[in-house]
């Protein structure tokens, strides 16, 4: 499972973003950072997300 904390990409956001594969969590993370934080996500700050992407054990 693949995770990315909210916090980590600089938010005050205890939200955590879990799915199966980076693109899954971009996906999810594209549509909780426009909903929670009102940020839409280019594709700059898309690859910026990708290397907080963390597997989980």
């Amino acid at each position: 499972m693949k995770t990315l904390h909210c916090r980590d990409a600089g938010f005050d956001c205890e939200g955590v973003i879990k799915a199966p594969t980076d693109e899954e969590v971009l996906t999810l993370a594209a549509a909780h950072a426009l909903e929670a934080h009102g940020v839409q996500v280019t594709s700059e700050l898309a690859g910026q997300l990708q290397t907080l992407i963390k597997d989980e054990n």
